[in-house]
């Protein structure tokens, strides 16, 4: 029976599902419980093995120098327009700000422009479904003009604000706009995605209808029927226009559709890394409600005494944690729950009671702090303090002497982000750094916020995935720990005073 290695190497590979006997077997190695042999085999008997699967990952290579760059994508791919498609009610701003979220949490700055926004600046006020008639010239000619002011200010954006990729969420139902879209990119030396969003489904529509359009701020203040009646009639009028992508008469435009919210897709055309990229994400999202629960391990033993990374063993209070998570999450009721560690003991150790299906990812494994592993902030001071002061500079992009980096780490666990997409209930059990990778995620939170996001010890935090964002809900559980924040200093420079350097250094024994 293989041990838990205590720094794992090698490529990322997929996660694996955890016999219940090795779980066992890592927890009473440490001391966390003393079963006689047939209350083992009822341990193992209560929990059966349940086949589970996800997507192979590779790591980051993280190199020998401290200051990391930003990522580099192939330069053909830059300046990128996300045209969105479809008529209304059918997902396109969800899917757009979903789009965004993740381009900009991988790194590459990008922007939604709503044609909306651009609309209700020039129209104060109600207009009623009739703005929207075909038969409504000034209508139509106001539409026009806003989706030429919001192309003017996607390529200024671009151009001189060092845009990356801009997704322009409008309905962009006629060949006639689109085409006008199509030349205005091309004379700009921009390329194009047109994403279309197509939906038949009446459950779906309904519920988008009512949860989305009715609250958004053309109908504010206004009789739900009314509201609804109305934007029925808006669909009306764009419906009688509606030419959508065809195979034939745009097969040389690079395009994805996304039917009935990912029952199936139809890609044609798609080059180029960043392309690719979006085409996979998309087809890896959908829309079922869920939950998922992020946590930190157990308090541990080197949290105590301040040390980061390395793989001890949970303190006395991180094993009581350990059962009141178990408690939680049963309370929960939620169905077809899986449990999801890292390789590292403290996470494992932390899931042994949890009554799920429980997968070891490595790509889940702690920020690797290189030749500074298992050190604590006193003696990283001492022994390294230029690094100390780089790091505090500016954290995100700081790698560790022969370690990794925040941004090594947002691309290790970008398939950890694909298949939590994928998947529906999910509790993962995992470190500080990686929990706030994964919190800015969800959250849409900056690279300089990142580094920062407050992960206390035995709290659990439960995200529910909503329209155009996610709900946090924060629970602390009832068991006391340490706290392992350290807020950035207000002096960073390198040659500051070790009492400057240690300013915010959380307590520890």
């Amino acid at each position: 029976m293989l041990p838990v290695p205590l720094r794992p190497t090698g490529p990322i590979s997929s996660p694996r599902l955890i016999p219940r006997r090795k779980i066992l077997d890592i927890v009473d190695r440490a001391g966390g419980l003393n079963l006689s042999s047939s209350e083992r085999e009822e341990e193992e008997r209560m929990h059966p093995i349940m086949a589970a699967s996800a997507p192979t990952s590779r790591s980051a290579s993280p190199t020998k120098n401290s200051q990391a760059k930003r990522r580099v994508f192939d330069m053909s791919d830059q300046h990128l327009v996300v045209v969105m498609v479809g008529l209304p009610a059918r997902g396109k701003t969800y899917i757009s700000k979903k789009l965004t979220r993740y381009l900009n949490w991988i790194g590459l700055n990008t922007r939604a422009f709503h044609q909306g926004d651009y609309r209700r600046k020039a129209v104060k006020g109600y207009i009623g479904h009739f703005f929207y008639a075909l038969e409504n010239e000034e209508g139509q000619n106001i539409q026009r003009q806003c989706a030429i002011d919001a192309l003017d200010d996607m390529a200024d954006w671009l151009f001189n604000h060092g845009g990356s990729v801009a997704v322009f969420d409008a309905t962009n139902t006629t060949r006639e706009r689109r085409e006008m879209i199509y030349k205005f990119c091309k004379s700009k030396h921009v390329k194009l995605l047109y994403v279309e969003s197509l939906c038949d489904n009446n459950d779906v529509l309904t519920a988008n209808i009512s949860e989305v359009k009715i609250c958004s701020p053309d109908y504010q203040d206004m009789d739900k029927e009314k509201a609804l009646n109305d934007f029925l009639q808006r669909i009306e009028h764009y419906a009688k226009a509606y030419e959508p992508l065809d195979n034939e008469h745009d097969k040389q435009l690079p395009f994805i559709k996304v039917i009935n919210c990912g029952d199936r897709y139809l890609v044609n055309k798609v080059a180029g890394h960043i392309q690719s990229k979006i085409v996979y994400y998309l087809m890896n999202t959908h829309v079922t409600p869920r939950n998922i629960y992020l946590t930190r391990h157990g308090e541990s033993e080197h949290n105590l005494k301040g040390r980061i990374g390395g793989d001890a063993d949970l303190s006395p209070r991180g094993w009581r944690f350990a059962e009141e998570l178990a408690g939680f999450i049963d309370k929960q009721h939620v169905s077809g729950m899986q449990a999801w560690t890292s390789q590292l003991k403290r996470t494992v150790q932390t899931a042994w009671r949890i009554n799920a299906p429980i997968l070891q990812w490595k790509a889940l494994n702690e920020i690797d702090a290189g030749v500074c592993d298992e050190m604590t902030y006193e003696e990283i001071q001492a022994k390294f303090p230029s690094e100390f002061a780089l790091r505090d500079e500016n954290k995100f992009t700081y790698r560790y002497p022969k370690g990794e980096s925040y941004e090594d780490l947002i691309s290790r666990l970008e398939p950890v982000i694909m298949e939590l997409e994928r998947q529906e209930n999910i509790l993962v059990i995992c470190h500080q750094g990686v929990m706030r990778c994964l919190l800015a995620y969800f959250l849409d939170k900056k690279a300089e916020e990142l580094p920062y996001i407050k992960c206390p010890l035995h709290t659990v935090f439960k995200l529910t995935p909503v329209a155009y964002g996610c709900r946090v809900e924060e629970v602390p559980l009832s068991v006391p720990a340490i706290d392992t924040h350290r807020p950035k200093p207000t002096i960073c420079k390198i040659g500051r005073r070790p009492s400057e350097a240690l300013a915010t250094v959380p307590p520890h024994y």
